[in-house]
């Protein structure tokens, strides 16, 4: 009897888990799910997302925000601020407050101290996203191991010269240099470029195996610079070359550089110049007609590794619908609203089916940008890069006027490198 009671609780107990496995429950656990994906971002879909973009870059928003909207049925509202410093500044004070945006756009170069402030979130998206893109670009999204935007425009420097005065671009700086030999003379100048500029001055000792902090896989390592090893060092003996020789007027060093380099170029007084494409339009308007290509080769052969700066959109730490603000991002930057973007403000985008699109590859200043970005290095975006600016523009100005060797005066800066990095971001 006593068997006969416990095989029927056993059946009773097996029946209800089954009934608890049947289609009610399975009913249930659809509706906690959506039903279906797209249901469950119904679901959990916002009113509204914001959008905090650059001064005047609206208008390449406004297409891509009303395909979002169209595409899934969620209001995007943009605000315009200053990208260097407006937006970093705000969202440390409307983030917290519960009235910053989900998606801003930043320079690449802040992004370390944005992801360490907790301003801005890391993302996840499909690989096949990521493929879209040039590496370079990406690397410049990724801090700490984690990706942390997508890429929407991209600069780099570039040689530009005057076709009234040069016939073509050469192909290597030995030509660069012949030219402006017999060229330099009366205040006339063959080429320019501001390698007293770290901005500018690291391709060259970049091209000669110079690098500011050591990539590894886990990212930029502040420990490893290498500011005076012995390919830095070879490439500021070739900048001082340049200033010894007075192939570059005494004004072109310090702040007032880059009005003077404008200047003679302006006035037909500079056959070429290093300059980003945020200069074209200037040298266009003074009635230059300018011809644009990439960096010519260095004397060792090898290309100058320009810094490149990535502007990007990224996810506000403080929204609330991170996901749905990561589907923007990726909207944003999609293929089509690129390319939309480049036409109306002609940044360039790091797209790599782009840069052979006809609307890039037959823009000389455009593809000159697209294809020396290829040789260039995404500006390092760890915090501890704000230590590197100064020394190593102290450094290059006292080679350039004959105050100190380019290894006296390297090994100086890395010493003083590693010193405010030790004192204002050590652990």
């Amino acid at each position: 009897m006593k068997r006969f009671f416990a095989l029927f609780l056993t059946l009773v107990l097996a029946i209800g888990v089954l009934a608890a496995c049947g289609p009610q429950n399975n009913e249930n656990a659809s509706s906690n799910n959506g039903g279906s994906d797209s249901e469950g971002e119904d679901a959990n879909k916002p009113e509204k997302l914001v959008v905090w973009e650059d001064t005047d870059k609206g208008i390449a928003l406004e297409p891509a925000i009303a395909s979002f909207e169209e595409e899934y049925g969620i209001k995007v509202e943009f605000k315009e601020l200053g990208m260097a410093d407006e937006i970093r500044e705000q969202i440390r004070l409307d983030g917290p407050a519960g009235t910053g945006p989900d998606v801003i756009t930043l320079p690449h170069d802040q992004i370390g101290q944005a992801a360490v402030e907790g301003l801005i979130s890391p993302i996840e998206v499909d690989q096949s996203v990521i493929d879209t893109f040039t590496e370079s670009s990406i690397q410049a999204e990724n801090f700490d191991g984690n990706l942390y935007g997508l890429p929407k425009a991209t600069e780099t420097p570039v040689f530009i010269y005057n076709k009234d005065l040069m016939d073509k671009a050469p192909e290597s700086m030995d030509e660069v240099y012949d030219f402006a030999k017999d060229f330099t003379k009366d205040k006339q100048y063959g080429f320019l470029a501001l390698w007293d500029n770290f901005y500018f001055a690291n391709a060259v000792l970049s091209g000669y195996g110079g690098y500011v902090f050591d990539r590894t896989d886990e990212g930029l390592n502040p420990d490893d610079i290498g500011l005076n090893n012995d390919g830095a060092i070879e490439g500021t003996k070739y900048i001082q070359k340049w200033y010894q020789e007075d192939l570059f007027p005494k004004g072109l060093i310090g702040e007032n550089g880059g009005s003077t380099m404008d200047g003679l170029f302006n006035e037909g007084k500079a056959a070429s110049v290093m300059n980003g494409p945020w200069s074209f339009q200037g040298y266009k308007d003074a009635g230059i007609d300018i011809g644009v290509a990439p960096m010519p080769t260095l004397p060792n052969g090898e290309n100058f590794k320009t810094f490149i700066g990535v502007k990007g959109w990224h996810v506000s730490n403080f929204s609330e619908n991170k996901e749905w603000a990561t589907k923007l991002v990726e909207w944003l930057t999609n293929e089509e609203n690129a390319k939309i973007r480049y036409e109306k403000t002609a940044e360039i985008p790091p797209v790599k089916s782009l840069i052979e699109d006809p609307v890039i590859a037959d823009n000389e200043g455009a593809s000159a940008v697209a294809l020396q970005s290829q040789y260039g290095v995404p500006m390092p975006n760890i915090p501890e890069m704000a230590e590197v600016w100064e020394p190593a523009a102290s450094a290059l100005q006292l080679v350039a006027t004959d105050k100190q060797e380019p290894k006296a005066a390297l090994d100086e800066a890395t010493k003083t490198i590693k010193s405010q990095i030790e004192q204002n971001h050590s652990n």
